[in-house]
């Protein structure tokens, strides 16, 4: 007799049914788990025989096969135990295979059988319901898997035990596991006010347009000016998830997620990785292919702090990403694609010492100092900033007054203002028109248009530029409620690319 069990294998965020079949035949004693699995999948021989005999049962002295199909399907990671212990459990004739035949199951094991969280139970979750299956994974991973709807009276269900015996009296009818609810996350610290920033005008304007039109902004500035500190608000100007944001954020933070048990996101994400960052790290990949910090920032704001320091090949690989909203992660065994539609903000220093613009304090290598620092961030990527301020510092007399800046619940009034008019208008942000639409919807009035034509004579711009100048500018007009992008706007978008008006 051979037993199947249903159970998953991940590629990027999509969910592979799995057949796990259990043989046992006679012959010399063996346990063999086959299928191209890793040492992970490989060790469960072990954990579940352990288990197994906290239960009270042995294994049979037989030949034990254990096959993954498909076989030709790299298995990754310890999700596998659960499953194959009610495969042996099937096929030691302890439980009935019609029992599990509409579960996919997956979940690690305790030495003493209790069952352990893992990552992946909401996109499994959600595999299930597609299918019309239900779920049987660890008690930690329940209310994840609840946000799938699978939990729902109509729907085939979730069975989310502490221990394996807990399954096993549930399948056979002996005491009936409760089904999980889902938790939403509670005690969230709420994002920095805006209210707390002192002067910078322009930054502020700028942060602002940049968070009404999904723009990517770059702050240059000495430190000390407050570049960091007007990142961390971003978040807090930006519009509540949708429905569809929440699930997307959330199967990301699930795979990623060590011990799985996640709530559904409430928050935009905020990612700030540090300097030293690999190009794995940041875009995704390793040996498993995780996703990285530009699709954990998915939705949300990438903060890179120090720019230049960050690897030239780890800040050119975000130049595809920037552009798609997606990131594609191939390895030798692996091709997968994971959501990376983030908005960019980075701060930098003039130069290595960063007092570039300060003759007291600048170094005595300038302007070579300044030279090597910026030549670490390519000119492909600094085009791809439709923002780029300056960040002076802030004045002592202002630092010390009382008077507080507007707070971050009236800017984001105004963001979801523009935002809602975008969305009404073309269906999405501002940075994503392009094309024949651009010229369409982004076209500036006569006096606009006149000034963008006398800067393409020069030739002072390239095609990348002018496109996301029109989109600045149109972000502008929508903070306005105009219908065309005035002189005003193209004079501040070309302002903020660079682009000398004189």
């Amino acid at each position: 007799m051979v037993a199947h069990i249903k159970t998953i294998a991940f590629q990027g965020v999509e969910a592979l049914p799995i057949d796990v079949q259990v043989h046992l035949a006679p012959g010399q004693n063996a346990f063999t788990v086959v299928g191209l699995p890793d040492k992970s999948v490989a060790e469960s021989r072990e954990r579940v025989r352990a288990a197994l005999s906290a239960m009270g049962l042995a294994l049979p002295y037989d030949r034990i096969t254990i096959n993954l199909s498909p076989a030709d399907l790299p298995k990754e990671g310890s999700h596998y135990d659960m499953p194959i212990a009610l495969g042996l459990l099937v096929a030691m004739g302890v439980l009935p295979q019609d029992h599990v035949s509409d579960f996919y199951v997956m979940g690690e094991l305790g030495l003493d059988g209790a069952c352990i969280g893992v990552p992946g139970a909401l996109p499994t979750a959600m595999a299930a319901l597609e299918l019309g299956l239900g779920l049987i994974c660890p008690e930690q991973c329940g209310p994840e898997a609840a946000w799938s709807g699978l939990a729902a009276p109509d729907k085939p269900g979730i069975l989310a035990a502490g221990h394996l015996l807990d399954v096993l009296n549930h399948l056979r009818g002996t005491k009936l596991l409760l089904p999980p609810k889902t938790q939403r996350q509670t005690g969230i610290a709420q994002h920095p006010d805006m209210a707390d920033v002192r002067g910078q005008p322009q930054a502020r304007l700028a942060l602002e347009v940049a968070a009404s039109g999904g723009h990517n902004l770059l702050m240059n500035g000495p430190p000390g000016a407050g570049k960091s500190m007007l990142a961390a608000r971003l978040p807090g100007l930006l519009p509540e998830l949708q429905s569809q944001e929440r699930l997307e954020i959330s199967v990301i933070e699930s795979l990623s997620s060590p011990r799985g048990g996640i709530r559904l996101a409430d928050q935009r994400p905020f990612r700030a990785p540090h300097h030293s960052a690999s190009m794995a790290a940041l875009i995704g990949g390793g040996r498993q292919a995780k996703p990285g910090e530009i699709s954990l920032a998915h939705c949300g704001v990438l903060f890179l702090d120090e720019l230049p320091e960050f690897s030239r090949q780890a800040l050119d690989a975000l130049r595809q990403p920037i552009e798609t909203g997606r990131v594609e992660v191939a390895r030798a065994e692996a091709h997968v694609a994971y959501n990376a539609d983030f908005q960019l903000i980075a701060a930098m220093n003039p130069c290595r010492c960063g007092h570039a613009g300060d003759p007291d304090l600048a170094c005595h290598r300038l302007p070579i100092c300044r030279q090597e620092y910026l030549s670490k961030v390519s000119g492909p990527l600094f085009d791809r900033f439709d923002i780029r301020i300056d960040v002076p510092p802030v004045a002592l007399s202002s630092m010390l007054s009382e008077e507080k800046g507007e707070p971050s619940s009236a800017i984001m009034e105004r963001v979801a203002a523009a935002q809602k008019r975008q969305y009404q208008r073309q269906d999405c942000l501002n940075v994503r028109l392009d094309g024949d639409r651009l010229r369409e919807l982004a076209s500036p009035d006569t006096a606009g248009q006149k000034l963008l034509d006398a800067i393409i004579e020069d030739g002072r711009m390239t095609a990348r530029g002018f496109n996301r100048v029109l989109r600045v500018a149109r972000t502008l007009a929508d903070l306005q409620a105009r219908e065309l992008s005035s002189a005003a706007d193209i004079a501040t978008a070309l302002t903020w690319r660079g682009v000398s008006l004189s």
